[in-house]
């Protein structure tokens, strides 16, 4: 999952600045539900909800419902849901991936080990339903499950394309739209469907959720490969070492000839090792780079026209912020 993006270490100038009180409060709200918990499980629940997110989730479900008639409990409630569905997956997937690192932190299974960092996942996953049935309206409880069946779905996708060399561009782009922009895309629709005067506004503010949570998946795709582990607080490297075809990788493949393309094919599918040097030496890693940066970038323009129709507010700017915000980071991973 994406990483990068720290709201609490970020500029004063970070689109999300508008709302930094109100995601300390949700922030507070996450790390009460511990409390919801056995006492015997308190400690687990405690540490991933301190080390697993950067609250981006919560942050966008406030910002669309300031720019669609104003924040309540609700938005609170639902930013709050969202993260724990993030952190859940997050728990999984670092299981998945064999990560060892989260934010700077050891991972839940790196900690206490596979077994009970996949019950502590279900157990996340299951207290964020039971706290989305409380909704009066069960439209939002039922959106928040679907985007909660999107995301295991999408990983369950994911991995069963591992070293799939036939996995095209567009059966990728709906895999990240399933694991990371389900969850984008619920923050701002059921953000705005939970003003009545911004239901007028639900379906673009999900296409701008969905277009900006796949380019954040692509620059943590790209970031995988140029990035450093320090800096990103997190295990790099994961997506070659586990066979995952990410954007970056599909180019590559494209654009390889067929001696190079079987080269590189022979690795990913006999999993051999192989870093970003053995890439850059086989192929023209450097312009694959360059091809998925820039398709996010087109993504992050196509979700800037989605807030056109908007009524001009603080939060409506730094939704379009976010995603000028995003553009820079994709700058910084061409190789």
């Amino acid at each position: 999952m994406p990483a990068a993006i720290d709201l609490q270490a970020a500029p004063p100038e970070f689109p999300f600045e508008l709302v930094r009180g109100e995601v300390q409060k949700v922030e507070q709200a996450i790390l009460d539900q511990a409390r919801a918990f056995d006492p015997a499980l308190e400690g687990y629940v405690s540490y991933v909800c301190k080390s697993s997110g950067k609250r981006i989730r919560p942050a966008l479900a406030l910002l669309a419902g300031g720019a669609t008639g104003g924040v309540s409990d609700d938005h609170r409630k639902l930013a709050v849901i969202l993260e724990l569905v993030h952190i859940a997956s997050l728990v999984h997937d670092d299981i998945m991936d064999g990560a060892e690192l989260r934010r700077g932190a050891p991972t839940a299974s790196a900690k206490w080990g596979n077994a009970l960092s996949v019950l502590l996942g279900d157990m996340l996953f299951a207290h964020a339903l039971d706290l989305a049935s409380e909704f009066d309206d069960s439209a939002v409880s039922r959106a928040i499950a679907r985007a909660s069946k999107d995301v295991c779905a999408g990983e369950i996708l994911q991995t069963q394309r591992r070293h799939d060399l036939t996995l095209t561009v567009s059966e990728y782009l709906r895999v990240i739209e399933m694991k990371t922009a389900a969850l984008f895309s619920a923050a701002t629709e059921m953000a705005a469907y939970l003003n009545p005067e911004g239901r007028v506004h639900c379906a673009a503010l999900k296409n701008y959720g969905t277009k900006l949570g796949t380019a954040y998946q692509i620059y943590d795709d790209c970031l995988d490969l140029v990035g450093n582990e320090q800096s990103a607080g997190k295990t790099l490297g994961t997506d070659l070492a586990k066979g995952k075809l990410t954007l970056p990788l599909l180019y590559l493949l494209e654009s390889a000839t067929e001696v190079q393309r079987s080269k590189i094919s022979k690795r990913i599918v006999n999993g051999e090792p192989m870093d970003t040097s053995i890439l850059a030496g086989i192929a023209d890693y450097a312009g694959s780079i360059e091809r998925a940066v820039q398709f996010a970038k087109n993504m992050l323009i196509e979700a800037r026209s989605d807030l056109i129709a908007l009524a001009a507010s603080p939060e409506k700017s730094a939704l379009d912020q976010i995603t000028r915000y995003l553009d820079k980071l994709l700058d910084k991973c061409r190789a």
